[in-house]
């Protein structure tokens, strides 16, 4: 469990509230503007209403104690960039902000960010990648061409072991997982035998899977 400070109650700044209290940390959150935070006080840890580019309410919120503070302030750069200055200045100790464009990336890590987020970007990129080759139903990038592929077995598989397959030694992917109806098999061994309804979860490189689907 963490407990994290999010600053601004937008669409990215209300989702990322409730994913982390579904994860169990303690989340506070605090906007500016009050009808914002209305529907998630009962639910946040705790919650305040304050202008975050005014230091005397960021001291008021004891930045120290926090773990996180993600700044998710969106409509205005100028905001999010002395937002995530003052909250580094006044001892947050480590600060995630939100960007949309590369060149405010930049400044707010010259400016307090330990880290910077492109949410839009982001998913815009994974669906891409995962639309661009067929029959891959989900996707997780690594690094630079690796990531974490959800594909359909073969026709050819069906029936068949890993071991007869000869996956690891004939295709370079690793298979990390098996998904099915019934459940999920992480680091299957090499006597399990594909189902047709299998689904494996493999880490490669992307032109192999493209090859491989």
């Amino acid at each position: 469990m963490k407990t994290v400070l999010i600053i601004g109650m937008g669409k990215f700044g209300r989702r990322l509230c409730e994913n982390m209290l579904n994860l169990g940390n303690e989340v506070m959150i605090i906007d500016e503007n009050e009808e914002a935070l209305e529907d998630l006080v009962p639910l946040a840890t705790s919650s305040k209403i304050g202008d975050c580019t005014n230091v005397e309410v960021l001291k008021s919120l004891g930045l120290g104690n926090f773990d996180i503070v993600f700044v998710c302030i969106s409509e205005n750069f100028q905001s999010s960039l002395e937002v995530t200055s003052l909250v580094k200045e006044l001892g947050a100790k480590y600060v995630i902000s939100k960007a949309d464009r590369d060149i405010h990336a930049k400044f707010l890590l010259r400016n307090g960010a330990d880290e910077v987020v492109y949410p839009d970007r982001d998913i815009a990129d994974k669906l891409a990648r995962r639309c661009s080759i067929d029959n891959v139903f989900d996707y997780i990038e690594l690094t630079e061409g690796y990531a974490i592929y959800e594909i359909p077995v073969k026709k050819n598989w069906i029936g068949k072991s890993i071991l007869d397959v000869n996956f690891r030694k004939k295709y370079n992917v690793n298979i990390l997982g098996i998904k099915n109806k019934e459940k999920t098999k992480l680091m299957p061994g090499a006597d399990y035998v594909f189902g047709e309804e299998d689904h494996l979860m493999v880490m490669g490189h992307q032109d192999i899977i493209r090859e491989l689907v």
